[in-house]
This record gives C-alpha cells, sequence and structure tokens, in this order.
C-alpha cells in the first residue's frame, strides 16, 4: 500500500520538488497556508519490523532528505517513519497542528543542532591513575594491614569506591565541556533551553550533548571545540556531528490510532464518555486493577489476563490524552491523527 512518507515541516506556502541530492526517489511538499510538509510518495512499511540494515538505509535516507531541505530552510523534523495515507490527510494534519508548528518556527528562528559526544582516550589508564591517588592507596594500605589481608568483600569495596571517584571525574569534565560551549555559542539569557543533555552510553563516555545554536554562531560553536581538543589533547576525544534539524529539541510525532482500538479501551475501562480526560483514565485504572492485580488475586484464573488487558487499555487512552493536550486529533475516518511536539 501506497502512501505518503513525511521527513518534516517547513515554513513554505508553496509547491516545491527538492533536489534529488543523489536520492532516487523525487521529494516535494504539500502545502498549508504558509507552511508545508516535506515528503515522499513510498510504500507504507512498519519500521519496527525491518531488519537492522534496511531500517539504516531508511534512516540514511531520511537523513539525507532533512539535510538537503535545510540547507535552504528551517525544518521541524517528523519522527522516523511516519506516513500519512494520502495528501488530504497530509493536509489535515497540517490544519490540526498549525498552532503548534507556526509557534515552534517562533522558538526555533534560525537554529540548527549541533551534537557534541566526549569520550576519554584512554579508560583504562584513566581508571589506573584513579587507583594509584591519594585516596585509593590511603584505603588499600587500611585493608592490607590487617594479618589475613584484604577479603573480597573488601576489594569490591575498593573497586566501587575507584568508580565512584571516576564518576565524579566525568561529571567535572562534562560540567567544564558544557560551560566552555555554552560561552562560546548559546545565548546568556536561558542557555537551558538551547541545551539537552544525552545519557552517556558506556563509563568511557564523559558527556553527549545537543546544542542549538544560531547559524550565525557555527564559527565560535567550533572554536570552542577546537580549543577543548586542545586543552584535553591525549585525554579526551571529540567527535562533532551537524549541523542537523533540531531533531533533541523539536520532533513532531505523529501517529494513527484506531478508532476500534480506542473504543475497546475505554470499554475495558467502563469509560462510558465521549471526552477523554487523563484524570478520568487514570481515575478508572486505579479503580479497576487492584481488582485483578495478579499478586492478591491469585486464586482468579483470569486475573493476569485480566490485568494485561487494563494495562494496555490504560496505556493507549493516556498516550490518546497526552497527544491530544499537545497539539489536537483530526478524524479520519476509522482513525484518529494525533500529533505532539517533542521537546
Amino acid at each position: 500500500m501506497e502512501g505518503k512518507y513525511i521527513y518534516g515541516i517547513i515554513e513554505s506556502a508553496e509547491e516545491k520538488v527538492f533536489n534529488s541530492n543523489g536520492i532516487r526517489r523525487e521529494f516535494y511538499t504539500i502545502p498549508y497556508q504558509d507552511i508545508s510538509a516535506v515528503v515522499s510518495d513510498s510504500e507504507i512499511v512498519d519500521y519496527n519490523t525491518q531488519t537492522k540494515d534496511i531500517a539504516a538505509r531508511h534512516l540514511l535516507r531520511h537523513q539525507q532528505v532533512m539535510e538537503g531541505v535545510m540547507d535552504s530552510c528551517a525544518v521541524i523534523p517528523v519522527k522516523l517513519g511516519t506516513y500519512a495515507l494520502n495528501t488530504q490527510e497530509v493536509e489535515e494534519l497540517l490544519f490540526r497542528g498549525y498552532s503548534a508548528f507556526k509557534r515552534t518556527f517562533r522558538e526555533l528562528g534560525n537554529r540548527m543542532e549541533m551534537e557534541v559526544t566526549a569520550v576519554c582516550s584512554d579508560l583504562d589508564s584513566a581508571i589506573k591513575e584513579i587507583g594509584n591517588g591519594p585516596e585509593v592507596k590511603e584505603l588499600r594500605e587500611q585493608e592490607m594491614s590487617r594479618p589475613e589481608g584484604a577479603s573480597l568483600e573488601e576489594r569490591i569495596r575498593i573497586g566501587r569506591f575507584i568508580k565512584n571517584l571516576w564518576d565524579k571525574e566525568r561529571e567535572r569534565l562534562a560540567s567544564e565541556i558544557e560551560t566552555a560551549l555554552t560561552k562560546a555559542a548559546l545565548p546568556e539569557a536561558e542557555p537551558e533551553r538551547f541545551l539537552r543533555r544525552h545519557v552517556p552510553v558506556d563509563e568511557g563516555m564523559i558527556t553527549s550533548n545537543a546544542f542549538l545554536i544560531e547559524r550565525g554562531k557555527r564559527s565560535e560553536f567550533e572554536r570552542g571545540l577546537e580549543a577543548l581538543a586542545e586543552l584535553y589533547a591525549g585525554k579526551i576525544n571529540f567527535r562533532c556531528v551537524g549541523p542537523l534539524p533540531a531533531y533533541s529539541f523539536y520532533t513532531a510525532d505523529v501517529r494513527r490510532v484506531c478508532i476500534e482500538d480506542v473504543a475497546r479501551a475505554k470499554k475495558i475501562l467502563c469509560l462510558k464518555s465521549d471526552a477523554l480526560t487523563e484524570g478520568s483514565v487514570k481515575k478508572a485504572y486505579r479503580s479497576l486493577a487492584p481488582l485483578y492485580h495478579p499478586d492478591v488475586n491469585q486464586g482468579r484464573p483470569d486475573a493476569e489476563s485480566r490485568f494485561t488487558e487494563i494495562n494496555r487499555a490504560y496505556k493507549l487512552l493516556i498516550e490518546c490524552c497526552l497527544l491530544n493536550q499537545s497539539v489536537g486529533i483530526a478524524g479520519t475516518g476509522q482513525d484518529f491523527i494525533t500529533i505532539r511536539m517533542g521537546r
């Protein structure tokens, strides 16, 4: 089944066809008033069921299109793997999300995202250096001074102590790096609005941050990064990716929810009102969940299945409520189309 794959939203009232930029599939705009969706005609596929190599190719094409678009204008990214059924549905999404998209463009301005990752050049040497420090030496001497020596439990305690010291050192270095890059390119007023901290994926990663900077500040930002690389030469490796669309700050999450699933979920939670609210859904869940919780209903053979059913209904309806509060909801035949601006 073919539909419209949605890459992002731009401020434009014109129908445009973009240069292919090495991408075989043509991508173009579908406008509504003074905003447009950047789309391509594509077979609708579920990215969650794709193999890693196929998903990686989809991601690469998505990024290539987005980078090509942002060369000429600001763009609000749409979540990877987002489809509309047809042009009418794209226009409906733009209509429903118009206020939120315009607000986001005002906040985004002429900014772009730069991703910076700092990784310890030699983690083993860094840990060894901490292990030879005075605090650890003193602890080791205390443990080893006993006639029986240090027990396994005490050695584990020393290892944890070293890890805590390394975590503190990582926090110190991360703070210094963040402060330097913030001063280089972010506004003095409310710099936190333009910074996103990602969770380090391993012990060797010191920090991973996304900075939303003015296009005119790119040179200052890169000079600041070069100064940090020189300051920590041999100790920290820096990697910078960008410019990018503002993935970490503004991403439109567009989802299709089957109206039959919503009706079924409301029936499970005994909700009769057409107007869903987060409060009413939570109240219904709290009254039903204890009645079927497996831990307190071990004598009921259907308790576990009913509890699972109630949880699924609760999650679906809460998601609908949160999405609708963020932007709006559009009815399209048998489905609800929901939009949320993530930050």
